[in-house]
């Protein structure tokens, strides 16, 4: 069964079948040619009850939280604030631009919303100081990555409802990462300055990174208000996500920023986005019963520990894996089929199931930047106005630091371990 369902999938992909038609498709053709053909009844049960989850009620609440913050003001007085921060150094738009989508990851959990709402602010900055477009569009999408795995992140939410971690561990967990992919690209682009010339502009004063503070001081303080809530246990990572939503909603009036009918767009943008993640979800639980009654996942461990037995060579496999399917995949797809399908493999290989969700958490991440499904290429190139094949070729080099830094956090799992068990405690077994 498993072949016929991976090859009806990957063919309808190869078509350019959008992913939720493509997984439902695929799923039901291996039911009618199995031995469950009459049984098609099975679909629909699995599918509703995979949804009928309360932890992936986080997932539309954190996708509105990122669309109210980019119609309520809150993403211009972000980029201000880095601008006063660290925009006089070499390629200083280029630092802004990673900085600003650091500070906007601690509010929104998706790399969508970095950027389309950060990116039409960043991408047109560039231009108007005299930076190539197709870089500036490539900055913009390298730093949407850190987006979903510093928290709240609706990416690691599904890791823990599919992996069935804590979503406060898993939200630990990718702080560090998230951070360390952010240092990566700002160090990446002062070596790049070394040896191009970019425009540059005066360091602010004191008074001025004050003014920009002051400024935005409500929108600055968000991800703290969110964050704090969560890891000092005030609130469950759902909670976390209704939080977001109503501080956004009231700095918008605040700022006088937020109209009703920008309310609405939000509104509307969140639940189209929401219903399309949970068919997805929905039809991906239907694929994953398929998969564990053929008992794919044990199969698959037994032919990996044939092909090795180290775990070294199994993670630096698991890396070039993951970031291949991440180059024609979206994350909540791949990692809807991935996920259930490797956990017996990672547990056999004694791997931390929290470290093995920021490995393929960043690794399908990369995909956002790479063709042909790279969705961030789309967008910047849609906002900043951008032929897709200069924005493709511009981003590539961004792919060593990311890479890299991918490498880096595979082989050393305290990166992703050590905050959730010095917080939260070591996880029982």
């Amino acid at each position: 069964m498993a072949y016929i369902l991976f090859g009806s999938f990957l063919l309808l992909i190869l078509l350019r079948v959008p992913i939720s038609i493509a997984i439902g498709s695929a799923t039901l053709l291996t039911f009618v040619t199995s031995d469950f053909s009459n049984a098609l009844q099975i679909i629909p049960q699995q599918m509703l009850e995979g949804v009928n989850k309360a932890s992936l009620t986080a997932v539309p609440f954190f996708i509105m939280a990122g669309n109210l913050m980019n119609v309520a003001g809150v993403t211009e007085r972000i980029f201000n604030f880095a601008n006063a921060l660290v925009g006089h150094m070499k390629a200083g738009l280029a630092q802004v631009n990673i900085l600003s989508s650091m500070i906007f990851a601690g509010i929104s959990g998706a790399a969508v919303a970095d950027c389309a709402g950060l990116g039409a602010i960043e991408i047109k900055a560039m231009r108007e100081r005299g930076y190539q477009a197709p870089f500036a569009a490539a900055v913009t999408v390298a730093s949407s990555v850190i987006g979903p795995l510093i928290p709240p992140s609706i990416g690691l939410v599904l890791y823990a409802f599919l992996a069935q971690q804590s979503i406060e561990r898993m939200f630990l967990a990718g702080l560090v990462p998230g951070v360390t992919v952010g240092l990566a690209l700002m160090l990446y682009v002062r070596f790049v300055a070394q040896f191009k010339e970019f425009p540059t502009q005066e360091r602010a004063t004191v008074r001025q990174v004050g003014a920009t503070a002051k400024h935005g001081f409500l929108a600055l303080m968000a991800p703290a208000i969110i964050l704090g809530s969560i890891m000092f246990g005030f609130v469950t990572a759902t909670e976390a996500g209704v939080l977001a939503c109503l501080y956004c909603i009231g700095l918008g009036i605040w700022y006088r920023e937020l109209t009703w009918k920008k309310f609405m767009g939000a509104l509307t943008d969140s639940a189209a986005m929401t219903a399309v993640i949970m068919i997805i979800i929905a039809f991906s639980i239907a694929m994953g019963w398929l998969l564990a009654i053929d008992q794919a996942p044990q199969k698959l461990a037994d032919q990996i520990f044939e092909l090795t037995d180290s775990r070294n060579v199994f993670l630096g496999l698991l890396v070039v894996f993951i970031i291949l399917v991440g180059c024609v995949v979206e994350g909540v797809p791949a990692k809807l089929i991935l996920v259930p399908t490797l956990l017996p493999v990672i547990d056999a290989y004694g791997i931390d199931r929290v470290h093995f969700g920021i490995i393929i958490q960043l690794g399908l991440l990369i995909g956002i930047a790479t063709p042909p499904m790279g969705i961030g290429l789309y967008i910047v190139s849609e906002v900043g106005r951008v032929r897709f094949e200069a924005v493709t070729m511009a981003v590539l080099p961004f792919l060593v630091p990311l890479i890299g830094v991918l490498v880096l956090l595979t082989y050393v799992p305290e990166f992703s371990t050590f905050l959730p068990n010095l917080i939260l405690g070591p996880e029982t077994q």
